[in-house]
């Protein structure tokens, strides 16, 4: 029992913070049949105010990328991964540097996604009190199932993701971490 004194007191999770808006990193949930682990918990924020928040789950060796954003009162989510850039028709990085811009639509594998919104916004990785500046080109192919944006850090690098929205209901098991 003196003992007790010197051991590092555990967070205790209560049953209400095991659902999807406050997943923490360590944190398990299960979507489509298989188990993630949540990575990391980051966060946007948009230049009209607007912010998205995002957990980085790992399943296997996938990465997926969860993110929530309320629009006009209503929850949306969506789950997304990393592509190369260079998986895309066309030189589009090149492209985009030399118009600050990309094409009205881009096509990923066969399929075409057309041009949307931009904004530009900055990303904040866990607690971070700054910022990284980046501007986003959003895309969706013509059924609007699947969405694809196109990232600009600084000059020259870019970054893909592929994804679709997803309903709060489809995860299941959230587990609190170690």
């Amino acid at each position: 029992m003196a003992f007790d004194f010197f051991k590092k007191k555990k967070e205790e999770t209560k049953l209400e913070d095991l659902v999807l808006s406050k997943l923490k990193p360590g944190f398990l949930v299960d979507y489509d049949m298989r188990t993630h682990k949540v990575l990391a918990q980051n966060h946007y924020k948009w230049e009209e105010g607007a912010v998205t928040h995002e957990w980085e789950l790992k399943e296997g060796s996938e990465s997926w990328f969860l993110e929530r954003v309320e629009e006009d009162g209503e929850v949306l989510w969506s789950l997304s991964q990393k592509k190369p850039i260079s998986m895309l028709e066309g030189d589009i990085a090149s492209h985009i540097e030399k118009n600050e811009d990309p094409p009205e639509q881009v096509v990923y594998l066969g399929k075409t996604f057309y041009y949307e919104e931009d904004d530009i916004g900055e990303f904040f990785r866990g607690d971070a009190k700054d910022g990284l500046p980046f501007v986003a080109w959003d895309f969706t192919d013509e059924k609007g199932e699947e969405s694809l944006t196109i990232e600009q850090w600084g000059e020259t690098k870019f970054d893909m993701t592929l994804g679709f929205e997803v309903e709060e209901y489809q995860f299941t098991n959230i587990l609190p971490g170690e």
